[in-house]
């Protein structure tokens, strides 16, 4: 079978046991705070295990697109080294929410294993719950009978509670669980030693295959175990594991799903795959790690220097050091395997396809910024080696490596190998400890359980859309404390406080009773409860409350958001339907806005957009706001939707003249674009490879700007004695000013060459070496220069010159190319005369400068210098 037949099948089966077939959710998580990326096919599902939502299909299957690299399942490091690791994989997944459970979820994951799929029985094994006393469980007897009546004795085997018993994570849904695993050694090995003994062994030919979780507890912030009023199944399938099996082979990576884009990779660098293990894992890891960036840029998330951005950028710097370590790839390589992938998977994920061109162009500029890093990094390298002998290369060096410029620690010590160096592992383990503790410090949060006050009240109702105050009961509510600060959390019964989303910030406002006033400082969306941040705690929660949003900034927050929708269909006319929207940031004082174009916007483009926008400003277009639209019927209509996220089947629509401008949207926005009062662009620029960023502000806050350049240029008119043409009398000026830098270039240029002339004639012989040791009066760039210039004249050239400028001392020391081959390092020199000008430097072997405060010490520095010469 091939992996799309394996993958169809599977979907079919089930949908003939009457489930709901989905579409995978987005990879890249927007809306829960516990969460960067999609690992498990159950994430989508999380507020209906929760209860905060209710169940709209009690049976559900879908392949959902996964991502493990960071926090809990971290499989980053094994990526290519092994068989079956990924970062970016499929799960195959069947839901049953208050439906059935282990007796069904059992007899039909056995009937697809081996009736569908035609898996040999005997190469199967079961693990089953064994219990643990510590949360005072038994041993799960109920699927250990469902399993014994399908298969022998001897394949069915008892799990501790780290294999089966599923947690969603420290708090939540959990339950035992039912591994299936799946012996596909040759019989020979079989027979030497049973497979039984080789479960959860990590063999890389025993290996599980599905997990049927059987969700029937809720796990409470003390550890506790509370029974689940309804009991859930969730199972997750590895597709790339399933594949293999199916395709008689021994690694995820010999199947259909990889192999091309393995013999892409091979065909690029003219290298056979088999070849060599080095090669191998470098073609693995690029195979694998395409798949990852590709679907995350197609979900939304470019990559960056934080958050779930880092982490694309990391694995995607990852794939581009083994190609240029092993394969020797020296230029962008990777987007080239694009096409291949976009052909493989389209058919499945449409939105490889749709995103393509943006997919390459990231892709590529992402490839080309890090081979420039890896250059510089390795000049970093060489410059250590040029000045240590010692043999061995520090830990914090090796680490400064790996975290600024993206080296593996096996680039570094292979790089030191062919010095002649070995790398302190144990410095280098240490540094990385540090980061790691700094960064669990920074994800840790101490988030307690919720203490509810009103039974059964699952959902907030919001009301923000009508109106900005009403009368509210707390639902429930928490403490939660991350960095150091403490929050407290409120669930309302209803809400007018809307709560981030879509680029929108949340609300901000009041909530009183007739005992207390307490700020609302921000208000956020949770595993889809509205979730209120409170500076400090409620007094008498049992109270009854009036929630109040801040109107002041709520309108103005609206002026923007309709904003961005005018500036989008005005863009789309000014540039081209290429256009998308990839990112916003809507609060009361400004927006920002990502969009898909690969230049530069000209003056008269942003002047057009502009202008399009201000006229549907003036002319008071009604809102159109429809609620509950079936989302083929808002898409059939022309409605744009927001670059990666996940809509329902029933969605929001906002025009404004469904002509101009139509989009799915759940913000809040004005009654008619008249409120907005006028738009103008503050900023545009570049933000990632075909991604561009302006920024912009409405109403109060444009005039203001204006105003503030108004009064700026008011100024200018006061400097040239109020001449008209204020553009010409600034232009007559800097050509002026031009004019009289040329001229004093020309007299410094002819100065420094006197001065060169005159301090080679003074230069002091010291045992060969021609010995310059000056202070001078020109700045640090003349000096330099100057400096530069006497190291070129002759061999043998020392040069240390000192300069005081407000009071601040700087030193320059330059040696000409012939001394540096002899052992001399002018930032070794420099960092032992700092001392006597109480300051510091560094620099290049051949020019080093240094800055201090203490310029009684030049003389002595400059003999210090004077000292150096062997």
């Amino acid at each position: 079978m091939t992996s799309s037949e394996i993958r169809q099948a599977f979907l079919d089966f089930f949908e003939g046991k009457t489930h709901q077939i989905v579409s995978s959710a987005p990879m890249v998580v927007k809306d829960d705070p516990t969460l960067m990326f999609t690992n498990a096919g159950m994430n989508q599902f999380k507020d209906v295990f929760l209860g905060n939502v209710p169940v709209k299909f009690p049976r559900i299957a879908d392949t959902q697109k996964c991502l493990r690299v960071s926090g809990k399942h971290n499989d980053l490091d094994e990526v290519g080294h092994d068989t079956y690791h990924h970062t970016m994989f499929e799960m195959l997944g069947n839901w049953s929410f208050g439906d059935y459970f282990k007796k069904e979820a059992i007899a039909w994951a056995w009937e697809l294993m081996t009736e569908v799929y035609g898996i040999d029985k005997d190469r199967l094994y079961v693990t089953v719950f064994e219990g643990d006393a510590g949360d005072k469980l038994e041993a799960d007897k109920e699927a250990l009978n469902f399993w014994k009546a399908i298969l022998p004795a001897g394949q069915i085997l008892y799990g501790s509670k780290k294999d089966n018993f599923w947690e969603m994570g420290d708090t939540g849904p959990c339950g035992p669980c039912s591994e299936i695993h799946i012996d596909i050694r040759p019989d020979a090995e079989r027979e030497k030693l049973p497979g039984d003994q080789l479960v959860n062994m990590d063999h890389p030919l025993v290996i599980e295959i599905w997990n049927l979780v059987f969700i029937e507890y809720n796990r409470l912030k003390g550890g506790k175990l509370q029974a689940l009023d309804n009991k859930h199944i969730d199972t997750g399938m590895g597709f790339e594991r399933l594949a293999m099996v199916l395709q008689g082979v021994q690694s995820n990576y010999d199947t259909d799903i990889f192999k091309p884009l393995i013999n892409k990779v091979a065909e690029l660098a003219n290298i056979t795959y088999g070849k060599s293990d080095e090669t191998d894992i470098a073609m693995r890891v690029i195979a694998d790690h395409i798949r990852a960036v590709a679907f995350a840029i197609a979900d939304g998330q470019l990559p960056s220097n934080t958050g779930a951005g880092y982490v694309i950028r990391r694995i995607l710097r990852r794939a581009v050091r083994y190609g240029y370590t092993f394969l020797s790839f020296e230029e962008a390589f990777m987007y080239q395997l694009l096409p291949l992938l976009v052909e493989q998977m389209s058919n499945t994920f449409p939105e490889l396809k749709t995103q393509q061109e943006l997919i390459s162009q990231v892709v590529k500029e992402e490839e080309l910024a890090f081979l420039r890093t890896l250059s510089q990094g390795i000049r970093k390298f060489d410059q250590y080696i040029a000045k240590n002998p010692s043999k061995e290369i520090e830990g914090a060096v090796a680490f400064e490596l790996f975290d600024t410029f993206g080296f593996p620690i096996d680039l570094t010590q292979l790089m030191a190998r062919e010095k002649g160096y070995t790398v302190d592992m144990m410095g280098y383990e240490k540094g990385l400890a540090m980061q790691r503790e700094r960064s669990r410090k920074a994800a840790t949060v101490d988030a307690g359980d919720w203490i509810e006050l009103l039974d059964g009240q699952t959902e907030s109702e919001f009301v923000g859309y009508e109106s900005l105050e009403v009368e509210a009961r707390v639902v429930k509510y928490r403490k939660v404390t991350k960095q150091k600060k403490t929050i407290y959390e409120v669930v309302l019964d209803k809400t007018p406080f809307y709560a981030e989303s879509g680029g929108q910030v949340g609300d901000q406002g009041i909530l009183q009773s007739d005992e207390e006033t307490l700020k609302i400082v921000d208000t956020k969306k949770e595993n889809n409860l509205i979730v209120h941040s409170l500076p400090e705690a409620i007094k008498q929660p049992e109270k009854t409350f009036l929630a109040k949003v801040d109107a002041q900034k709520r309108l103005q927050t609206a002026n923007n958001h309709s904003a961005t929708h005018l500036m989008h269909a005005a863009l789309r006319k000014v540039l081209g339907s290429h256009v998308e929207q990839k990112g916003s940031m809507v609060n009361a004082d400004r927006f920002r806005f990502d969009f898909s174009h690969f230049a530069k916007m000209t003056d008269d483009e942003i002047l057009e957009v502009e202008r399009i926008v201000n006229a549907r400003i003036r002319e008071n277009i009604p809102a159109g706001i429809e609620e509950e639209v079936p989302i083929d019927q808002a898409m059939d209509k022309g409605a744009m939707a927001l670059f990666g996220e996940k809509y329902g089947d029933a969605v929001r629509v906002v025009s404004f003249d469904p002509e101009f401008s139509i989009e799915l949207c759940g913000g809040t926005h004005v009654n008619a674009t008249g409120q907005i009062g006028y738009f103008k662009i503050v900023s545009e620029g570049g933000i990632a490879a075909g991604i561009r960023r302006l920024e912009a502000v409405t109403g109060a806050a444009a005039e203001n700007f204006l105003n503030t350049k108004l009064a700026t240029l008011q100024e200018v008119h006061g400097f040239f004695k109020n001449q008209k043409d204020v553009v010409a009398a600034v232009s007559h000026i800097v050509d002026q000013n031009s004019k009289l830098q040329k001229e004093v270039d020309q007299m410094q240029k002819q100065q420094a060459e006197q001065m060169t002339k005159a301090f080679l004639s003074e230069a002091e012989v010291i045992q060969g070496v021609n010995f310059i040791g000056k202070q001078i009066s020109q700045n640090m760039g003349q000096a330099k220069l100057l400096a530069q210039k006497l190291r070129s004249l002759s061999d043998h050239m020392f040069i240390v010159l000192a300069l005081v400028q407000d009071a601040k001392v700087n030193l320059i020391v330059s040696l000409s190319d012939d001394m540096v081959e002899e052992g001399y390092h002018a930032a070794q020199i420099i960092k032992e005369i700092t001392f006597y000008i109480r300051g510091g430097g560094g620099g290049q072997p051949h020019l080093a400068t240094a800055g201090g405060k203490d310029a009684s010490g030049i003389e002595k520095a400059i003999n210090a210098a004077k000292e150096q010469i062997k």
